[in-house]
């Protein structure tokens, strides 16, 4: 008997509810979606539509690959971030909802700004998700934005180029623990959401970020905390007075992010929240 896509949703979600995920339903009807090129609304319109042999295979195998633990935003190619939408593959950290809040602290800090240009770093490109918010929200930013990842920055460049801000960012492939880069003007802002798992601990994350993930990405040396003492050690060095050090952290790093900004002679520190009433951002000012 023909497949329909009823029947199709029926079997992932029976392949995918016997593993961690928290909404398979959602993920089935979004891999629906991706193969036939059609929204969730038609999933519910058009139970039995007759689906080919080959869409069929390829379900299987996504479906497959999805319970292996294989990250669904690589499956689909995107995800959106700020009601912007990012592309995303292999190689570049999958954006989370939690780093909205650093994106909308920042900007509310900036947005109103009377200033020609708000000069921003962004350590840590990834797919661009910081970066080009940033520079999307904050209409007099200019973005220099950093990564180890060659990977990285081309996945960056193509969603710089979809939302047409290749005249805001400037992108610089750099290991950040070999030194800042040589800017000739000075810094309203530095923010990263850099790797913070602990070494030992990666392995014990969900399989999907743990095995699919890019370790680069997340391994923030034997403390999880390499990036935060070298970036806030150095940032004077750029930072204008007063300009913004911005972290994203681990839910357990806060008092040590602080103190690490406390030492370094950082004013008004926040450790600020996430919806899930976890610490989750860090925010300073250069004295």
């Amino acid at each position: 008997m023909s497949a329909t896509v009823k029947s199709l949703r029926q079997k992932g979600i029976e392949i995918l509810t016997k593993t961690e995920y928290n909404n398979p339903s959602l993920e089935v009807e979004l891999i629906i979606c991706y193969l036939l090129d059609v929204d969730r609304v038609y999933v519910y319109t058009h139970p039995n539509r007759k689906v080919d042999d080959q869409i069929v295979d390829k379900f299987d195998k996504l479906i497959g690959k999805r319970k292996d633990g294989y990250p669904l935003q690589y499956i689909l190619g995107h995800q959106e971030f700020m009601g912007l939408d990012f592309k995303i593959s292999e190689g570049v950290l999958v954006p989370r909802p939690d780093t909205e809040i650093l994106i909308e602290k920042i900007i509310k800090s900036y947005d109103h700004i009377d200033k020609e240009t708000i000069n921003i770093m962004d350590i840590g490109t990834g797919s661009g998700a910081i970066t080009l918010s940033l520079a999307y929200y904050i209409k007099n930013s200019y973005v220099y934005s950093i990564d180890i990842s060659e990977q990285a920055i081309k996945v960056a460049k193509k969603n710089c180029d979809v939302l047409n801000l290749q005249d805001k960012v400037e992108f610089i492939h750099k290991d950040i623990l070999e030194g800042f880069p040589k800017i000739d003007k000075k810094l309203d802002v530095i923010v990263s959401n850099p790797p913070y798992i602990p070494s030992g601990d990666i392995e014990g994350l969900q399989v999907e970020v743990a095995k699919y993930e890019p370790r680069l990405a997340l391994d923030g040396g034997e403390d999880g905390l390499i990036f935060y003492k070298y970036i806030t050690t150095h940032a004077h060095e750029l930072l204008a007075v007063n300009g913004l050090l911005a972290y994203e952290i681990g839910h357990n790093q806060g008092e040590e992010v602080k103190e690490l900004m406390e030492m370094n002679g950082f004013k008004d520190i926040e450790v600020i929240k996430d919806l899930s009433n976890n610490n989750r951002v860090v925010i300073g000012r250069r004295r």
